[in-house]
């Protein structure tokens, strides 16, 4: 139990149903849905769209999502992969042709062809129970009516204004000011594009006017996007990927995300007693360090698209996970890993919903860097993912930019099983800090035996780039022990991400936690 003289949250226990997501509103509508006879789909649903008028930095129907989830009765997971292709145009030579050493951030090359609301509309026929209009039905009403702005979205949109562009700044600013806390975000535009998707279902967005709209925003900036482009817009199942450490198994959606990446990480990390080290202390973060070094640098090398990718199997080859621990010295930091051309976000949101049923939803959904491209299509204000920016311009790699590839993802949903069991949806916002947070996530609870909630508040460290980034919760005399065996100590002026998670206990009872580092909460009834 946590000291209840220091502030903090308790986790929240309930018996028939449960969200954890980053805003309360969308927790609250989740819960609704719950108590209107939907299941976890139908609520992870409703959640996931209302988040992109409640956090529109973070995430929108311009964007991505993955998905794993079980169905009612069953603990087979299942996984759906929402993300979407460059347009069938896209040529990496035309950009190096151009002297571009990376795709650019705020220009339609990044833009890839939404993926998420394909995947909704496929979820809510094929898992659901109440139907689109039921599920948009609050989306809808606050998209028109507006959302009072959370103190942790008017800082982000402090940051990520500048990246707004033409049409964008009309549709994602108030009388041409960067919104702040407490003030009305509406956005009617998304409204009725929800309205159409409600009556005529994807081929809404992905046809007609709606599809128009983004397409004639793609064009006026050289954009080689196609109708035929969205139209062929799918989701696709895939077979989740899954590692075992200290007696729980990590399922993970296989490439284009990352998260074999956290299962690698996880392997090398075996090979240390982390058990014994101080949870807040420099071996513990000089270790969890180099491994990241080591298993990112592989997801560098390979994860992409996987129909042109191969070797995924490495990832789970304890073999591999023990040579690459044998490099890591306990005592000296070693150099960065080769610096990616591909683009690292921090932006995204995250839902998990579990019914009475014990259906898990593990739900991910992003449009990328902050406000995205910052591109928005004219009339309906649907702000554009850059999700292309995780393309690599280099010739030969298995991530390089292709007509009709998908991009190395970063955006990871998860869940842990126990004895074939599932137990717990969750996940890790916080863009290449994902993995490493995920591996985090879980030795919180087995290396250490921390609640699920301290789980999640437990300071954070991550290894990124050329620095060693650590949150202020560090003593300063942890920074500058791992300062003195090499790394380079940053204090990010952000924290790390944010993580929500549903624990499923033996006896039913649901237990869940959210992240302090964001505006939401757990909510359960």
């Amino acid at each position: 139990m946590r000291d209840l003289h220091s502030p903090g949250r308790s986790e929240v226990f309930a018996t028939q149903g449960m969200c954890a997501t980053s805003h309360p509103l969308a927790a609250k509508v989740a819960i609704d849905i719950l108590g209107q006879g939907g299941n976890a789909m139908d609520a992870a649903i409703a959640g996931a769209v209302l988040l992109g008028i409640c956090e529109p930095q973070m995430t929108g129907l311009g964007g991505d999502c993955f998905v794993l989830f079980n169905r009612a009765g069953e603990n087979k997971i299942r996984a759906l992969n929402g993300s979407g292709r460059a347009p069938a145009a896209a040529q990496s030579q035309m950009l190096r042709d151009r002297g571009l050493p990376s795709i650019p951030l705020d220009g339609p090359d990044a833009v890839t062809i939404p993926g998420a609301v394909d995947a909704f509309c496929r979820l809510a026929e094929s898992e659901g129970r109440l139907g689109l209009e039921a599920i948009l039905r609050p989306a809808i009403h606050y998209a028109e009516q507006g959302v009072a702005v959370a103190p942790r979205v008017a800082f982000d949109w402090q940051f990520g204004a500048a990246t707004l562009q033409g049409a964008a700044r009309d549709h994602y600013l108030i009388n041409g000011q960067i919104p702040t806390t407490g003030q009305v975000f509406r956005a009617p535009g998304q409204a009725e594009v929800l309205r159409q998707i409600v009556s005529h279902g994807r081929d809404a967005f992905y046809s007609g006017d709606i599809a128009n709209d983004m397409i004639a925003a793609l064009s006026a900036m050289g954009g080689v996007h196609t109708t035929d482009d969205f139209l062929n817009t799918k989701c696709t199942e895939t077979e989740p990927m899954r590692g075992s450490y200290n007696g729980v198994d990590l399922v993970e959606h296989p490439p284009n995300g990352q998260g074999a990446t956290a299962i690698l990480l996880l392997n090398i990390l075996k090979h240390f007693d982390l058990a014994s080290m101080d949870p807040v202390g420099a071996d513990r973060v000089h270790i969890e360090a180099e491994a990241t070094k080591l298993a990112y640098d592989a997801r560098n090398r390979f994860i992409a698209d996987p129909d042109h990718m191969v070797r995924t199997e490495r990832f789970l080859d304890p073999d591999v996970a023990a040579r690459l621990a044998a490099l890591i010295d306990p005592n000296n930091a070693m150099p960065a890993a080769a610096p990616l051309t591909e683009a690292i976000h921090r932006d995204t949101v995250y839902i998990t919903v579990v019914d009475r049923d014990q259906m898990a939803v593990s739900l991910i959904y992003s449009i990328f860097h902050s406000f995205g491209s910052g591109i928005a299509s004219e009339k309906y204000g649907i702000l554009l993912q850059n999700r292309g920016a995780g393309f690599t311009l280099q010739p030969g790699h298995p991530n390089e930019l292709g007509g009709g590839k998908r991009p190395m993802h970063t955006i990871i949903p998860g869940m842990l099983t126990e004895n074939g069991r599932v137990a717990m949806p969750f996940g890790v916002m916080g863009g290449a800090y994902q993995p490493t947070g995920h591996a985090r996530f879980v030795s919180n609870l087995t290396d250490f035996g921390f609640g699920l909630q301290e789980s999640i508040d437990a300071p954070r460290a991550f290894f990124d780039g050329s620095v060693l980034k650590l949150e202020r919760g560090y003593p300063e005399e942890v920074a500058k022990q791992l300062s003195d065996i090499g790394h380079n100590i940053e204090v990010p002026e952000t924290p790390l991400g944010g993580a929500q998670a549903i624990r499923i206990r033996n006896d039913g009872i649901l237990e869940g936690a959210s992240d302090p580092r964001k505006d939401g909460c757990a909510l359960g009834y």
